[in-house]
């Protein structure tokens, strides 16, 4: 196999479909005949030389009637090399009758660490039991409209709680900065793809799904673990373990029936159970934290959501309003450092919609989200910093302490609604002197009639106070910056919502080497545990989880 970097093809914007063939041939100085088969590996946009756009693609490459070795010695070519291209495989396996015998795991979250961890559990044999507390994804999808439109809040089933985590509703991105050295990544991607997801996901360097169609494929996967031997129970939620000497026995749940009148309470044996809870079950942390759970807080990040029209991050980027073939332009933005700190843009939505993430009454917090297509009219994306575990109260919880202060503040700005401010008018509330913009007639041209695209109920406010001070005047320090990098940025009708305080888990829950915590039994995974920052990671790590869990069942099954 031969391994081809920096390929680098100029972009027709009008045409989706590119043929690597004839270059591949050009590239290896042989004839396009001698392809057996090409796979692309990667693709990105080279934006340098706007608008003159050019894909660049790292590909693996079979060569039919020559030697590859020969051809890699001959061109000298840094950019082209033999590779192995070896996939990754679950490296346990049991059959059907040994299944029986064994012990069934219990996973708490069916979020991407949870769901993944399940999947590969269930397609290798080991029939995984799922518990979640909120429904299934196609009612989820429901309940969370329902709440945008009315704002009745369901605090079991919502954006933060059901079937697919939290990362249901954001732009489903897949990119990551785990390093892959086993194929994970690719893995994970592939599962996607198996069930469901359009395979370019494979290779875009930023790929993303999008809502709409993370919710046809979690629904797909259910269906293909139930067919394997998984059981799901939803509306069910852990309310307690029974830990002796240090080791977990069993777990205490409490089951929402539609028929019910209250909950039921279920107990359940059990040795192996997996915590994929996600960041915002803040019921849950405790009762672990109560049974001697080793855990601690962590760094996190807080700020708000900016939105701009999507034509104005276009014609930034790629040097176009509309770039066809190209979808809606990202970006990404980090600050100038201020003693030790940063701002940055984080989970960028193009053409996408500021939703209401709330989980908690009398608590708001907001998130981005894009359908498959990314064709609002608004580009959006939160403006974080971090804030230090010695900026808020002591504590493995001290964090969602903070959290929740912050939520309130918000919830109150607007009496309940996503409270909105123009960019002009947050300046001129805090007094900041420090405001300057690109004033140009064609970036004004772009805010005429700009109208931001949000699910859920909103109002005009002030932001001001929602941030502590010092948070709040470290973000007006870096949009002038900013402004510098993408014109327009800072244009006083850009708009703001209130607060993003999701960004990650403000708890981790601390493990050995082997993913499994101090109370023998329990494996904390993915981001609620502080072990993943996105729906790539934690599904890594739920792959990861299940190997040391399939591990210990095949240890204990041979003794």
């Amino acid at each position: 196999m031969i391994r081809i970097n920096q390929l680098k093809i100029k972009i027709d914007v009008h045409r989706k479909t590119v043929d690597l063939k004839p270059v591949i041939a050009q590239k290896l100085h042989i004839r396009e005949n001698r392809i057996s088969e090409y796979t692309i590996l990667r693709r990105s946009v080279d934006a340098r030389k706007k608008p003159d756009l050019y894909y660049v693609y790292t590909v693996s490459v079979s060569l039919d009637g020559i030697e590859e070795a020969a051809v890699v010695a001959r061109l000298r070519d840094s950019a082209v090399t033999l590779a192995d291209e070896s996939e990754y495989r679950f490296p346990y396996r049991v059959s059907l009758e040994e299944s029986r015998s064994i012990n069934r795991p219990i996973i708490v979250g069916t979020g991407p660490a949870g769901l993944f961890c399940g999947y590969v559990l269930a397609m290798n044999g080991f029939r995984p039991i799922l518990l979640e507390r909120g429904e299934p994804v196609e009612d989820r999808i429901r309940t969370v409209e329902h709440y945008w439109n009315t704002g009745e809040l369901n605090t079991e089933s919502n954006i933060q709680f059901g079937e697919g985590g939290a990362g249901t509703f954001s732009d489903g991105k897949l990119n990551t900065l785990v390093k892959d050295k086993d194929g994970k990544n690719r893995a994970v991607l592939q599962i996607f793809v198996e069930n469901g997801a359009e395979d370019t996901i494979l290779y875009d360097y930023k790929a993303h799904l999008g809502t709409d169609c993370l919710v046809d494929v979690i629904r797909t996967m259910r269906e293909k673990m139930k067919q394997h031997g998984a059981d799901f129970s939803f509306g069910t939620k852990l309310t307690d373990l029974d830990v002796e000497n240090g080791r977990l026995s069993g777990i205490h749940c409490l089951r929402t029936d539609a028929d019910a009148a209250s909950p039921t309470p279920v107990h359940m044996e059990c040795q192996q159970l997996v915590i994929a809870i996600g960041h915002s079950a803040r019921d849950t942390f405790p009762m672990l934290l109560s049974h001697g759970m080793d855990m601690e807080a962590k760094d996190f990040a807080v700020g708000v959501r900016i939105m701009h029209p999507q034509r104005l991050i276009n014609l930034s980027q790629y040097g176009l309003e509309d770039p066809y073939e190209l979808g809606s332009a990202p970006y990404k933005l980090v600050g100038k450092e201020q003693d030790g700190n940063n701002t940055y843009s984080f989970c960028m939505c193009p053409g996408g919609y500021v939703v209401n993430a709330s989980s908690e009454p009398g608590r708001l917090a907001v998130n981005g989200m894009s359908y498959h297509r990314r064709d609002s009219s608004n580009a959006n994306s939160a403006l974080v910093m971090t804030v230090h575990k010695e900026q808020y109260p002591e504590g493995p919880l001290g964090g969602i302490a903070f959290q929740r202060q912050l939520e309130e503040r918000a919830y109150l700005a607007a009496s309940g609604r996503i409270p909105l401010s123009s960019l002009g008018d947050l300046y001129r509330d805090v007094k900041h002197s420090d405001y300057a913009y690109s004033c140009e007639e064609k970036i004004d041209r772009l805010f005429d009639g700009f109208t931001p695209c949000i699910k859920g109920l909103s109002e005009y406010t002030s932001l001001q106070g929602i941030l502590p001070e010092e948070l709040e005047h470290r973000l007006l320090d870096a949009i002038p910056y900013f402004d510098r990098m993408i014109h327009g940025f800072g244009h006083p009708k850009a708009v703001l919502a209130g607060i993003e305080s999701r960004t990650s888990s403000p708890v981790r829950m601390n493990r050995d080497d082997d993913c499994r915590s101090n109370i023998r039994g329990i494996y904390p995974c993915g981001e609620g545990a502080g072990y993943a920052g996105g729906i790539t990671s934690a599904a890594m790590d739920g792959i990861r989880v299940a190997e040391q869990i399939a591990a210990e069942i095949i240890s204990r099954q041979s003794r």
